[in-house]
């Protein structure tokens, strides 16, 4: 299994999980949150990253999951 990033995005009537590159949805979500739950679940099994877009389609939030490469300072 490739390690692709997750991105949650709008989609019509709803939220959507995408891998990078796709172009179609994983999975289509009636809101947010369960979208942003899908994505976290297949971005931990993978061990790679979730982006979460706003409406506006700029991204709002990451989160790495497994090997982060650039871990907080402290």
């Amino acid at each position: 299994m490739s390690k692709k990033i997750q991105h949650v995005v709008p989609h019509q009537g709803g939220w959507a999980v995408k891998g990078a590159g796709n172009s179609r949805a994983s999975s289509v979500h009636g809101t947010q949150r369960e979208a942003i739950a899908a994505a976290r679940e297949s971005a931990m099994r993978q061990g790679s990253e979730m982006l979460i877009h706003g409406e506006n389609g700029r991204i709002r939030e990451r989160n790495t999951y497994g090997n982060d490469p650039f871990p907080p300072k402290g």
